[in-house]
């Protein structure tokens, strides 16, 4: 890799996390030359950080909004909660750097896509939602695509959150509208509607899931020409669905629990009506955190093609999945045809460590992109 700068705006969970996973010596199965700058608006966070990554990270406060990042900075991850992401991205495109975001809010996402002729004319590139999901869930469509002819239907689940900002969106997520999309049409859906019986990794197992605002769909829809119909849906409680209405007095925890995404693609293949589902089992800030920062890497070290897309337009499944294999993100593969026993609650799991480990090697070369 050749000399470059990318800097992490945000110092959060995710924001750390994903300074660390920079700072790994290999990507991409190369050795790693890349300097690493992180932006905080907290002085004691970056404190904190110092004290963990010494010298290897430069630090850089921006406390009173008016940081200046360095010349040699050529891409930008921002980490920052749900909904401060569209003015740093704007702010940095107008710079002359690719940006990584990371944000799962619909609006946001929308905002965000829209930046897209802007990037371009620009000759940058801007990634949206590159986080567990959206982020993952895109890579995991991308890649299960290619065992099918055409696909007809996507359809996204997610359990868990990352953190105390991860919480908080995921619960105005159930409280606002779902928009799914259905035969040419974005469809507008109550939040807690539509429950769904979807089948995760152990230990998760059966959850109920429902509707709720969330950003996959927008992502989706664009990288599959013709696909007629993506859902996505948060596994939630009848505790979360009575408690809903109420303020959250109990704070998150510093860092949620075991999460997963689970991605369902049904449509043709020689003929025949199938099925596939990924699953991805991690926790939700350690597997966000590794697909931000190798999008970022991929990003800063490629010839992207400028404009604004998600990860699953991006053209780079394969060298992504691969390096995110190789970190660690624990994969189960579910395959069968709809015609077959069993429903998705009678799927036949079959999951070992090298396809835990090597995703990316799942699918046959024939069906590769």
């Amino acid at each position: 890799m050749s000399n470059q700068r990318i800097a992490v705006i945000g110092a959060g969970i995710l924001g750390a996390r994903i300074t660390r996973e920079l700072l790994g010596p290999r990507a991409f199965g190369r050795p790693q030359e890349v300097a690493i700058t992180t932006v905080s608006r907290r002085p004691e966070r970056l404190s904190v950080l110092r004290n963990s990554f010494g010298t290897e990270v430069k630090m850089l406060s921006d406390q009173n909004g008016q940081a200046q990042l360095d010349a040699d900075v050529t891409t930008v991850i921002v980490a920052r909660a749900a909904g401060e992401q569209f003015v740093v991205a704007h702010e940095q495109l107008l710079a002359g750097r690719d940006v990584v975001t990371t944000s799962d809010d619909p609006v946001e996402v929308q905002e965000l896509l829209e930046l897209g002729p802007l990037a371009e004319s620009l000759g940058r590139t801007l990634v949206v939602g590159a986080a567990f999901a959206p982020g993952l869930s895109c890579l995991l469509a991308s890649h299960a695509s290619g065992l099918l002819d055409r696909v007809d239907e996507i359809h996204v689940a997610r359990h868990g959150a990352a953190g105390p900002g991860c919480a908080a969106q995921r619960l105005r997520a159930l409280r606002g509208t779902a928009t799914d999309w259905r035969d040419g049409a974005w469809v507008k859906r109550p939040g807690f509607s539509g429950r769904e019986l979807c089948w995760f990794p152990d230990p998760i197992g059966a959850r109920d899931c429902y509707r709720a605002a969330l950003a996959d769909p927008m992502l989706l829809v664009p990288a599959f020409a013709g696909v007629q119909r993506v859902t996505a849906r948060l596994a939630a409680t009848r505790r979360d669905r009575a408690l809903a209405p109420f303020p959250v007095w109990l704070p998150a925890p510093a860092e949620g629990g075991i999460g997963a995404v689970r991605v369902e693609l049904r449509g043709e293949r020689d003929g025949q009506r199938e099925w596939v589902v990924y699953a991805v089992l991690d926790r939700p800030a350690v597997a966000a955190a590794a697909t931000a920062a190798v999008t970022g890497l991929w990003v800063a070290t490629r010839t992207a093609a400028p404009g604004a897309t998600g990860l699953a337009g991006l053209g780079a499944t394969q060298e992504l999945l691969g390096e995110l294999a190789l970190r660690g993100v624990r994969a189960a593969v579910f395959e069968g045809s709809e015609g077959s026993e069993g429903s998705a609650g009678q799927e036949n799991q079959q999951e070992s460590d090298a396809e835990a480990q090597v995703l990316a090697k799942k699918v046959d070369t024939s069906h590769q992109e």
